[in-house]
């Protein structure tokens, strides 16, 4: 039987609605009642990492769990990992962890939109099927996964798209790339390229702004003293308001690294139109190219990069992966 741990750090998975509505954190965690029925599908060992709602979640502290995940793969014998979290930033820690865990040992992360005491609360199953997906040998050597909803996500693609909904982890640009039924875990597309950057630390400051009509330079202006790093969320295809060009350009002469990723749920940046503020110019500014990546992944990327390089170069390479 797999041995697979299974490691808590809070959200709605792990809470309570109470008399009035309110959702609130649980002091024990509900899903320690459906750990005894996984006994059929894996050796379950548990950790109580941190419980917090995710909103809660820093850099700091995925990083603090990539470590402790390493540390335990070094000590124990286990066939893989599924990690409980808060929805609103599952996204964020599944795709910080592939960037640090070099494994072929699956690590899945899951969590719930209902609460453990709603009607029709998905933590249990959620839990289950991760489990089982991390017990299954075909999720080896596949990247950190992100099962939610009976679906197999990348954490590099996958996306929460509804505020509500059970079926919210949605990967638009490419689709799910595989599924759990009854019967098993079925998995039908793979993953050909991965990310690895290990870091140790985190000291850099790196901020996210989404661009929107009629946008000024004073939002650049007035954080540009304070970071090491920028990624924009340019229209389409990579276009923004053009009197937004000379601040970035001042910020790329000082050696601040500017990121370009799009707005919309599909498709990359590219330097197609030519014209003040259009991908191509900046493109020639210096501005560094996505390929798919969201706003909020490629911040993660860009803080830990800088921990191994600021080359402007070789940040354009490690992007276009």
């Amino acid at each position: 039987m797999k041995k697979i741990l299974v490691l808590h750090t809070g959200g709605t998975i792990s809470m309570s609605e109470n008399d009035h509505g309110a959702v609130q954190p649980n002091v024990v965690n509900p899903l320690y009642s459906t750990i005894e029925s996984l006994s059929s599908i894996a050796s379950v060992i548990v950790d109580d990492f941190v419980n917090i709602p995710s909103p809660h979640m820093t850099p700091p502290l995925m990083l603090q769990l990539a470590e402790q995940l390493k540390e335990r793969a070094e000590k124990e014998q286990f066939d893989g990992v599924v990690v409980t979290h808060g929805t609103d930033t599952l996204e964020e820690t599944a795709y910080f962890l592939d960037l640090q865990l070099d494994w072929q040992k699956p690590v899945v992360f899951t969590g719930a939109m209902r609460s453990s005491n709603e009607y029709g609360s998905d933590g249990p199953h959620n839990l289950i099927t991760a489990v089982r997906t991390a017990a299954s040998d075909e999720a080896k050597g596949k990247g950190v996964l992100v099962v939610f909803n009976d679906e197999i996500h990348t954490a590099k693609n996958v996306t929460k798209t509804h505020a509500s909904n059970i079926a919210t982890f949605k990967s638009p640009q490419y689709g799910p790339i595989g599924i759990i039924t009854k019967r098993g875990v079925h998995f039908h597309h793979t993953p050909l390229e991965f990310d690895s950057l290990p870091v140790d630390k985190l000291t850099k400051n790196v901020a996210l702004l989404k661009v929107y009509t009629g946008m000024d330079e004073q939002i650049i202006e007035a954080i540009a003293p304070h970071i090491d790093g920028l990624v924009i969320e340019a229209f389409g295809q990579g276009n923004i308001p053009p009197n937004l060009t000379a601040s970035l350009e001042q910020l790329i002469n000082k050696g601040v690294p500017v990121i370009l990723v799009s707005r919309s749920v599909s498709g990359i940046v590219q330097d197609v139109y030519d014209y003040p503020g259009g991908g191509r110019a900046l493109k020639k500014l210096g501005v560094i190219f996505t390929n798919g990546l969201s706003g909020q992944k490629a911040r993660l990327k860009l803080l830990v990069a800088l921990e191994m390089t600021s080359d402007q170069e070789k940040l354009q390479k490690l992007f276009l992966t």
